[in-house]
């Protein structure tokens, strides 16, 4: 039985919609192999969050997890078109022809025949010449194929949204970065808003280091909400789609309960204050990152 209210949806520049709040699986459940026991896992999570009412699900090839995703999607009443689907193109499928190959793989793993979001989860700008161009052509071919109604980028840094944006023309429609209050990543934020590209933040609350924070502590004590909330909400008054992960129903529960207290101006510039500029940096340097599987070893440290 879903609770607490819907989440409201934000559009983006092609006409389509989003929700504002989602579900991410990164390492729902621990681990990224795609073994029947872990995608059974995944499923009864997944399935959970959609019980409750979570509507935006989020995930990556390099997750692991698709099948398990697909396996909730497969298994809920809810019908596909109240559910928003994200994957994310794996960083060893840059070339033009594995884009169009793992695509295939993600819409048979998910068991769908059309995706609602594809994002270039990272720029790679160190290999192969940097050339994430033409891997941002290739899935924007897929577009105008109908297999997906809309992609975006991910990590993707500002001079990396000019390339892109300059050499095809064609405009993300989402920015998956890290954000959170101890990095607010002002640069790809203020990049991303400057070309209408909608932010979605990832490791929202800062992988829990955000939540002992005493000015958190404050502005909860002072809403009633616990530290986790005052920091999603603080997302959702920037205008952030936010993606929490959890294991467990009740903290699921309450990373929905957002939408009946906002955040004074007050508060706003309280937590804004704690921005800690590329020192609260947790994730990879996009400038630098470079990873690329060579196989299907588990990397559960990186988004």
């Amino acid at each position: 039985m879903t609770s607490t209210q819907p989440a409201p949806h934000v559009t983006l520049h092609d006409g389509t919609t989003i929700p504002q709040l989602g579900f991410g699986t990164l390492n729902v459940p621990p681990g990224r192999d795609s073994s029947p026991e872990r995608m059974a896992h995944t499923a009864d999570i997944v399935g959970a969050a959609i019980e409750l009412g979570y509507r935006l699900l989020d995930t990556a090839q390099q997750y692991g997890n698709e099948r398990g995703v697909g396996q909730a999607i497969a298994a809920t009443a809810v019908p596909r078109d109240e559910l928003y689907v994200t994957t994310k193109l794996g960083n060893a499928n840059h070339q033009p022809a594995a884009v169009r190959r793992s695509f295939d793989d993600s819409l048979t793993n998910l068991g769908l025949h059309q995706l609602d979001l594809f994002l270039m989860h990272w720029p790679l700008p160190t290999i192969g010449d940097g050339d994430y161009v033409s891997t941002w052509k290739a899935m924007t071919a897929l577009v105008a194929d109908g297999r997906v109604r809309s992609v975006g980028v991910s990590n993707f840094q500002p001079d990396h949204l000019d390339r892109i944006i300059g050499d095809t023309g064609v405009i993300p429609v989402v920015n998956q970065i890290e954000v959170h209050p101890y990095f607010a990543n002002r640069a790809a934020c203020n990049a991303s808003t400057r070309h209408g590209i909608v932010v979605e933040a990832w490791s929202p609350l800062g992988q829990g280091h955000v939540l002992d924070d005493p000015a958190i502590g404050d502005v909860a004590d002072a809403t009633g909400k616990t530290p986790a909330q005052v920091i999603l909400r603080w997302h959702l008054q920037h205008g952030h789609v936010v993606v929490p992960k959890s294991l467990h129903a009740e903290r699921m529960r309450e990373n929905q309960r957002l939408f009946d207290f906002e955040l004074t101006d007050d508060q706003m510039a309280a937590i804004d204050a704690l921005d800690r500029g590329p020192d609260g940096r947790i994730g990879p340097n996009p400038d630098t990152f470079d990873w690329v599987p060579s196989d299907a070893t588990p990397n559960p440290s990186r988004n």
